[in-house]
């Protein structure tokens, strides 16, 4: 193999010639124990902290507002089940800078069946038995007409006006309108504030605003599922119908393998195409309309991502980006042309080997599956743990107190020493909080949730690679297909993974676990400093994002030529680490030409399945399509379920052509070690098939005539 020189050099010595080697070795044992073992424990860790979580935690602080004395509005099973409203006494209150540090408003708040229709003083009510039945409705518990207007404001029992309020996000805020430029609240211009004074409507706007700015999120959130709740079955149709594209085009890329890669090559240019073309129709159909020519700078975050949608600026932006796009997969085609018919050639290879390995297809369903049970039990550890704060309360005054905002205790407040002090404060729900040792170490357990969840995610991709990896050696290294290849290749690569490379397994997906968390804490440091004017902080901190980003993407590259090596031989991991890499690095050029370009003919395919099922879920969730008008349903923001339907066609997608190039990165280091081990002489022959071999020009010799 003269020509294969120029590969060899400080990367380590060719693999030498073994007549016995028929395969993924039989004979092996475990690696990595201690890592195995590391990683055991840690999973045992994770299911305490679990429990610990879900025996202290309460997701109803989440789905239920919290009136002052901490109780839950609407909560089943308590005296509040039919109160699901949240109402504020006064709310201009909460209008104070203390809303948004401590999310809660310095006034009295109770749970409610309704809100307020109508303007009330206390003072007009408590002469008026009707009136004040009304009034009660939004009082404390025990109050009466006999406590008279003065004690039962001064004890804050009720609040001293009510306004006409509607119901947003299960709070009673004031309806407040706009009548000729003025603002109005229940049509009027003016209310009293229950002491005889008119105070403007307008007024109340800062309370409002402040209060809905810890609701707004929420809000949205709210919107996106309800939109869930009414469009969940047709996503689910998306979903299948990326499915069966994804099933179908691995189908016919067995038999059809060279003209499939043309036909999505142009499909992807075709689609990519009419993005374009649908850009530039609304660009041009909102040119010369009012406040289209509006930028998205000047127009700022809005919560209905509908409206960036009909300035000119957003659809102008979209355009050049597909242009982009465009451009440069058709320049990628034109210096790669003459190697994607080497692409090809090694994906029909693949092709071959998927289909005596066919339950290798379905195996993506599998990671899914585990895949789906690490997500589930993170996001619900993570809800529990978030809500098992404590409520905190605090004191809250008018008038100047040296113990204002200190932590209080409602139970015997009114005999304490800081209501002695002041009279008129009060003892209020503030937050969620604590200060025993779980709650001090809580950010430390949400941080071992997010490392645990990263580690474990990892650990099931790399148990799939290692899986698949070690069926299609088994296919290559075979001398007679299939009667040499195990019954099962899948079971029994799976079951040698899980045996005897547990430890190799969790020792690469720790490694990139830790280069994870780094970004994360990069990320979260980002966030603290956007705020801060240290250029040299920001230009560092970018420089490192870059680093650890491109150091992921390397340990990837390494981890996944790693356990195709362990597939085989059954080494450790840093062993198999070193062996592929250098095996990598003495067939540099191969790898950058072949497994590189057959890569990015798989993306390709992947991005016109996401392109076709998009496309779709565009016109039927817009209603831009006449005959799906009255089928789709009615949305708050439409974009909801194309979006879902977009990210999860391409997890499908990928998870199906995962397997592809798996095949294809397997067969390829198979291949490697084949033209090393082997040099077409009857004592050593290729393993690899006749169609490999007449694309690199490689033949077996025939044994000499005796």
């Amino acid at each position: 193999m003269a020509e294969d020189g120029e590969y060899y050099g400080k990367h380590g010595e060719p693999r030498k010639h073994d007549p016995n080697f028929r395969g993924p070795a039989a004979n092996r044992g475990c690696t990595d124990i201690i890592c195995c073992i590391l990683f055991i424990v840690a999973i045992i860790a994770y299911f305490a902290v679990g429990i610990l979580a879900w025996s202290q935690g309460d997701p109803r602080k989440v789905i239920y507002p919290t009136d002052s004395r901490g109780q839950f509005c609407g909560q089943a099973g308590t005296p509040q089940a039919n109160k699901p409203l949240l109402f504020y006494f006064n709310i201009m209150k909460c209008a104070s800078p203390l809303v948004l540090l401590e999310l809660q408003c310095p006034t009295p708040q109770i749970c409610v069946q309704s809100c307020p229709n109508r303007f009330l003083t206390l003072v007009k009510a408590i002469s008026n038995q009707n009136d004040f039945s009304y009034y009660q409705n939004f009082c404390e518990d025990g109050v009466t007409q006999s406590m008279g207007a003065a004690y039962i404001l001064s004890s804050r029992l009720c609040p001293a006006t009510l306004i006409p309020s509607a119901a947003l996000a299960r709070r009673c805020l004031p309806s407040l309108g706009q009548t000729g430029g003025v603002i109005t609240v229940g049509n009027s211009t003016q209310f009293d504030d229950g002491s005889g004074n008119m105070v403007d409507a307008k007024n109340l706007l800062a309370g409002v605003s402040n209060a809905t700015v810890v609701m707004e999120a929420r809000q949205v959130v709210m919107k996106i599922f309800e939109d869930y709740t009414q469009s969940w079955y047709w996503i689910l149709i998306g979903l299948v119908l990326a499915m069966v594209l994804s099933l179908l085009f691995i189908v016919l890329l067995r038999f059809l393998a060279g003209i499939m890669v043309w036909v999505m090559i142009a499909l992807v240019i075709l689609v990519i195409g009419y993005g374009i073309f649908h850009c530039y129709m609304e660009y041009a159909a909102l040119k010369g309309q009012a406040g289209a020519n509006v930028t998205i700078q000047q127009l700022g975050f809005q919560t209905d991502l509908t409206v960036y949608l009909q300035i000119q600026q957003t659809w102008l932006a979209f355009m050049i980006i597909l242009a982009i796009v465009e451009v440069i997969i058709i320049l990628l085609l034109i210096f790669l042309r003459k190697r994607i018919l080497i692409a090809i050639a090694l994906i029909k290879e693949a092709s071959r080997a998927i289909g005596y390995v066919m339950c290798s297809l379905f195996y993506p369903l599998f990671t899914f599956l585990l895949l789906a049970i690490v997500i589930a039990y993170w996001a619900v550890t993570a809800v529990f743990l978030s809500t098992s704060n404590q409520p905190i309360y605090k004191v809250f005054n008018d008038s100047a107190c040296m113990y204002s905002r200190n932590n209080c205790d409602p139970a015997n407040y009114s005999s304490s020493i800081m209501k002695a002090h002041c009279p008129d404060s009060q003892c209020l729900f503030a937050f969620y909080g604590g200060e025993s040792v779980y709650h001090k170490y809580l950010i430390g357990l949400q941080f071992y949730n997010v490392f645990l969840f990263f580690w474990c995610a990892n650990f099931v991709i790399a148990l799939g690679q290692m899986t698949l990896a070690g069926a299609f050696s088994s296919y290559y290294w075979a001398p007679a297909k299939p009667q040499d290849m195990p019954a099962f290749p899948i079971f029994s690569s799976l079951g040698r993974s899980l045996r005897y490379h547990t430890g190799t397994l969790a020792f690469g997906s720790l490694i990139v676990s830790i280069i994870q968390i780094i970004r994360v804490l990069l990320e979260y440091l980002d966030h603290k400093l956007k705020v801060a004017q240290n250029k040299f902080a920001k230009f560092l901190l970018c420089c490192l994002k870059c680093c650890f980003w491109c150091l992921e993407k390397f340990i990837k590259f390494i981890n996944r030529n790693a356990y195709i090596m362990v597939a085989i031989y059954g080494k450790n991991f840093c062993t198999a680490a070193r062996d592929a890499f250098f095996l990598l690095m003495r067939n540099v050029l191969r790898v950058a030409v072949l497994d590189k370009v057959t890569d990015f003919l798989l993306f390709l395919g992947k991005l016109l399945i996401v392109g076709l099922v998009g496309v779709f879920a565009f016109f039927f969730f817009s209603g831009k399509v006449k005959a799906f008008q009255n089928t789709a349903p009615t949305l708050n923001y439409y974009w909801v379920p194309i979006l879902t339907v977009v990210i999860c066609s391409y997890l499908i997608a990928h998870g199906f052509f995962s397997v592809y190039a798996m095949c294809v990165d397997t067969l390829f280091l198979c291949f490697l070690e084949d033209l090393e081990r082997n040099d077409g002489t009857p004592e050593r022959p290729y393993m690899m098939a006749e169609s490999l071999r007449k694309i690199l020009n490689k033949k077996n010799q025939s044994p000499a005539a005796q």
